[in-house]
């Protein structure tokens, strides 16, 4: 017998949350902490999760998970930093009195969050989520692997540089250390880290001498002096895949293939 199955129930319902950059935690909705697995689950008053919906079919498993602002180890700025991006959730019920077993209840990925109100809620992807992605391609001209990714096969380790930072001017970071040729960083990530922002990673739009322009502003302050990687990034052409890499074998676009406009075309156009 179970302990869901007693005249008594003592069910309190836990979160193990395990972000990518390796932090664990735990938080359960009982009134005191938990010990799971020899992890401590902090007590977390309002995190409910809703009506958790499985099914035996491919339908993509959903959740929500609501709670306020009140932990110390989940506040609104790294929400909104993205820290928790793509975090694995782990949902179950344990018997808080102590008694052996539990019931898993749920398993995902963060995707969606939204604060409001001195609150959040997270959306949890299923594994069947995984059903909803495109089974084949699209053609493009550029290339669709991602530079040193297992497609492109370009060696990255002497591609990615550590620089400090001099300083920040909205978008623009120069940083004390020129670039190896011209554009480098273009197309590349920038990942911090020291600083407020230690762990986030800043898409680069473009590289000129000692400086790099970003897609976005930093989420957080930066400080003169916090440590960076610099990585470099392509164009994703077949010019430049060819000219800077040598890697035209793994390229995987058709940038030789007529596009749609093909239709529209007529004698004498």
């Amino acid at each position: 017998m179970t302990f869901l199955e007693g005249q008594l129930t003592t069910i309190a319902l836990c979160w193990r949350i395990e972000r990518r950059d390796g932090v664990t935690i735990g938080l359960t909705d009982h009134d005191r902490d938990l010990t799971v697995d020899g992890l401590v689950h902090r007590a977390a008053p309002g995190m409910v999760p809703s009506a958790i919906q499985r099914s035996d079919g491919l339908e993509a498993d959903t959740m929500d998970v609501a709670g306020a602002l009140t932990s110390t180890a989940i506040d609104e700025r790294d929400l909104l930093a993205g820290r928790w991006d793509g975090a694995r959730v782990m949902v179950f019920a344990v018997d808080w009195t102590g008694a052996a077993g539990r019931v898993d209840l749920g398993e995902g990925v963060i995707g969606a969050v939204e604060t409001k109100d001195g609150g959040f809620s997270a959306e949890l992807r299923g594994v069947s989520g995984a059903l909803d992605r495109p089974v084949a391609e699209v053609t493009s001209p550029e290339c669709r692997a991602e530079l040193g990714d297992k497609r492109c096969r370009v060696a990255l380790a002497a591609r990615r540089r550590f620089v400090r930072v001099g300083s920040v001017v909205e978008r623009a970071v120069t940083v004390d250390a020129v670039e190896p040729l011209a554009n480098a960083y273009g197309g590349g990530l920038l990942r911090w880290i020291g600083g407020a922002n230690s762990g986030l990673e800043s898409a680069i739009a473009s590289s000129v001498g000692a400086t790099v322009m970003l897609r976005a502003e930093p989420m957080l302050a930066v400080a003169a002096g916090d440590l960076i990687e610099l990585i470099e990034g392509c164009d994703k052409s077949l010019a430049t895949c060819a000219a800077r890499f040598g890697n035209v074998a793994n390229f995987r676009g058709e940038p030789h293939l007529p596009g749609i406009d093909l239709l529209t075309r007529y004698p004498g156009a």
